[in-house]
């Protein structure tokens, strides 16, 4: 019987992934992750559903203690990247760096284990000639989570299982409520747990970074405002400005030099195209020319027809079909072909040079 240890963190998702494993014959045991201290799905409430769970479907639960790590990985890495004026995306770095990597390291040494499973809409299978493990879009296109999956190496895509990857989030639930789960009728999570945790971003922050005023301009440098911090803003933002005009601005660039919040018409804010770093070729070796994909530059952004460019040092150039609204430093930009996750990277910055 082949053992899998499931990540848990006490949501639904998790948690029928752990049911219908064990229905499907396999030997489960669940892991949860001790991420933070207070509400949420990665922490105190989260242990505790998860350790119910476990109890009603009778298997093992072991936790884990990985605060130092998350403080160090995903804490850290926001409170940098908000200060330097970029909109990190904790969530791809911390299933690489904190979740999957540790998670498959602790079940292959503790528990005597080669596999791990999550709750993931995500799905894995093999290039039959490359042999390379490939990340492939859910089922459920509204749901699919491979842009967060992306930084995944080809031993921790070989050895997870997504077992809600081929379903809809409707069949989930039912799965829940079928098997009568503690945890059926729980509430869906926000996509981020630090949000659940602290209730928004800025709170997050403002615990970390104190408020630094400073001027909001508009692209010739007139001062029109003023703000209380760029860690607050990101590009694209139109709402919560504070300032007044007669059409609509939004937030063109974050100068953490001079501390200033640039402003500016819509068309200014659109991208021909971006750079990436920390390149991971997920489902393919890297190419050694161009490469025709589907960019997807934000996780509810739709992907759009690009060229992608290999750079020495993990990196990639991206020229988009047609400019793209909101190109933003420290977020990922993500290729596909078809629902085949190709390549995926951090956007260091965006090419202004084209406008809508």
């Amino acid at each position: 019987m082949t053992k899998v240890v499931v990540g848990l963190s006490g949501g639904v998702d998790s948690s029928a992934s752990a049911a219908l494993l064990q229905q499907q014959g396999y030997d489960v045991a669940g892991l949860t992750l001790w991420l933070m201290k207070g509400k949420g799905q990665c922490c105190s409430e989260g242990l505790v559903d998860a350790a119910a769970l476990c109890e009603q479907l009778g298997i093992e639960h072991h936790v884990v203690d990985s605060r130092e790590t998350f403080e160090k990985y995903i804490v850290n890495y926001l409170v940098e990247g908000y200060s330097a004026g970029v909109t990190p995306l904790p969530c791809s770095q911390c299933n690489s760096a904190v979740k999957f990597g540790p998670m498959l390291a602790y079940a292959r040494a503790e528990l005597g284990a080669d596999y791990i499973a999550t709750g993931h809409y995500a799905r894995v299978d093999r290039d039959p000639d490359s042999g390379r493990f490939r990340l492939r879009r859910a089922f459920d296109r509204n749901k699919d989570q491979t842009y967060f999956l992306y930084d995944l190496d080809q031993d921790a895509l070989g050895h997870s299982l997504f077992p809600l990857g081929e379903r809809q989030k409707t069949e989930t639930r039912k799965i829940a409520a079928d098997s009568e789960l503690v945890t059926a009728t729980k509430p869906e999570s926000q996509d981020l747990c630090l949000v659940e945790s602290h209730g928004t971003m800025r709170d997050f922050l403002s615990k970390y970074l104190s408020p630094k005023p400073g001027d909001i301009v508009d692209t010739d440098g007139k001062r029109l405002g003023q703000h209380d911090g760029i860690q607050n803003y990101t590009i694209g933002q139109r709402k919560g400005l504070g300032i007044a005009a007669a059409h609509p601005l939004y937030v063109v660039a974050l100068d953490p030099g001079k501390n200033q919040v640039v402003v500016g018409d819509r068309d200014r804010v659109y991208s021909a195209g971006c750079q990436i770093s920390r390149a991971n070729w997920v489902s393919i070796a890297e190419p050694s020319a161009p490469i025709r994909a589907s960019v997807q530059v934000r996780y509810r952004s739709q992907a759009t027809p690009a060229t992608i460019v290999p750079l020495p040092n993990q990196r990639a150039a991206i020229q988009f079909d047609e400019p793209q609204f909101g190109v933003t430093p420290g977020q990922a930009a993500v290729g596909y072909d078809d629902d085949v996750l190709l390549v995926g990277g951090i956007i260091d910055r965006p090419d202004k040079t084209a406008t809508n």
